[in-house]
Parts: structure tokens; C-alpha cells; sequence
């Protein structure tokens, strides 16, 4: 029996989240490997359209679409799978790489604000998750939750409560699912970054917070898009048919 491959030739995958950041670099990842990828975006149109671009210049074998939908409701993630099917007629490879990451201690969250993170980082994934699976080939679909490195570190700052509560749920429905799925040959796994240098891991952080973060890390740096991205195309691969129900932490050594 030949070894499987991590060819993503023929496989059509959704990234929510994709225009820009760890999402961006995961939809070219995707696209690098073969695949025609949904590129998912709330605003910004070039900015997808440029990612769209980049993937059709592979030349790989794949193709790429742009669909603005906002993949922190249900609906939007309803909007996306639509659209990977009226564009190209299957669904394979789903990851869930948009999220909401808010900085407030215990004393500033309000209801709205921890409401928030749940219905970004858990709701909208799981009930996304949960449509997908309906057409996803068994075996062979891929469903891949976005989590963080945070929710297994020591050094966990009081403002990521209501981010890393949220975090710590995902693991969980993911958990669930790859025991629930799996029995139809879909494997469910969980990438769980460590500080990645994006928009939105910097937003409300100063600059010698930022310098002290890097400075956990053993190669003293933050992460890059670019790192991450390689594990969710393994992942998202026939190669990793094998691993279902893990949690991937992928951030340098910064939690060990």
C-alpha cells in the first residue's frame, strides 16, 4: 500500500478568517499544496482578493474564491459552505482559523464583551463545524479548531479571561467531536499557536509587553503566520489520517 500523501490536489477547503494574518498565510499554505481554497473576509475585499491571487499564481492545481461573510455567526459560516459548494461542487478541508481575541481583567468584563467570545471562538466554529460535517466525505474530511497556547501556560496574563475561557471550550468540542466524527473516518484537531506577531495578538498591548512575551519564547520572538501554517496543511492532508483528537501547540517552546 502506497504511503499517503500530503498532496492537497483536488481538495477544496474554507478558511474563515482569511484575508489576512495566521488565516492568510494558512489559505496560501493550502492553495501551495493544491487545493482550492474559499477565502473568507468580513471587510476587507483586497485584501482577500489579493490572497485569492497569490493562490491562482501557484500554478498548483488548485483555485481560489473570496466570499465575504462574517464567520463569527452561524449564518456566516452557513454563507461559506454555500459558496464552496457553488464554486467547487465538494467541501473537504474545513478550518476555523477566525476568531475575537479581547483584553480585559475580571473587573472591566461585562456580559456583551465575554458573550462575545463565546459566539466568535466557540458558537460560530462549532455550529459551522456542525454543517460542514454533513458533506464532508467520509472518510477523508478535515476539520481543524483554532485554539491558543495560553490555555497550558503558566505565564497567562488576567485581561485573556474571557479569551482563554473561550479557547478552553473549543479544545473541548473538539475533543468530543473527533470520538463523534471519527467513527465516520473525518479526523477533528485542534492548532493551538503561541504569541504569533498579527493585528490582533498587538492590539491594546504595549510595546514592552510585547518585548517581555517575545522574551518567554526560547528563540526570544515572537511567531510568525508562516510558522503555523505548514502544521494546519499536514493536518488538513491524507498523510495525517492517523491523528484525530489532538491539540497541536505550535509556538516555538514558549509552553512546553
Amino acid at each position: 500500500m502506497a504511503a499517503p500523501t500530503t498532496s492537497l490536489v483536488g481538495k477544496v477547503a474554507i478558511v474563515t478568517g482569511s484575508s489576512r494574518s495566521i488565516g492568510a498565510a494558512v489559505a496560501k499554505q493550502l492553495g501551495l499544496g493544491g487545493a482550492s481554497v474559499v477565502v473568507n473576509y468580513v471587510s476587507d475585499a483586497k485584501a482577500a482578493e489579493e490572497v485569492v491571487s497569490e493562490i491562482k499564481g501557484y500554478n498548483a492545481g488548485g483555485s481560489a474564491i473570496a466570499v465575504k461573510a462574517n464567520a463569527a455567526t452561524v449564518e456566516g459560516g452557513q454563507t461559506l459552505i454555500d459558496a464552496a459548494v457553488q464554486a467547487f461542487g465538494k467541501l473537504d478541508i474545513l478550518v476555523l482559523s477566525a476568531g475575537l481575541m479581547g483584553s480585559k481583567p475580571l473587573n472591566d468584563t461585562d456580559e456583551k464583551f465575554f458573550d462575545d467570545h463565546i459566539l466568535s471562538n466557540v458558537k460560530a466554529p462549532l455550529f459551522t463545524a456542525k454543517a460542514a460535517s454533513a458533506i464532508l466525505p467520509s472518510p477523508g474530511g478535515r476539520i481543524i479548531f483554532f485554539s491558543s497556547s495560553l490555555t497550558g501556560a503558566s505565564a497567562v496574563l488576567p485581561n485573556a479571561l474571557s479569551y482563554v475561557a473561550s479557547k478552553g471550550a473549543i479544545e473541548q468540542v473538539s475533543r468530543v467531536l473527533a470520538k463523534d466524527l471519527g467513527a465516520r473516518g473525518l479526523t477533528v484537531n485542534t492548532v493551538s499557536p503561541g504569541p504569533v506577531d498579527t493585528t490582533l495578538f498587538r492590539a491594546g498591548k504595549p510595546e514592552h509587553v510585547i518585548k517581555f512575551i517575545a522574551g518567554q519564547n526560547p528563540n526570544n520572538r515572537l511567531g510568525q503566520p508562516e510558522d503555523i501554517a505548514p502544521t494546519v496543511a499536514f493536518l488538513a492532508s491524507p498523510a495525517a489520517q492517523w491523528v484525530n483528537g489532538q491539540n497541536i501547540r505550535v509556538n516555538g517552546g514558549f509552553v512546553v
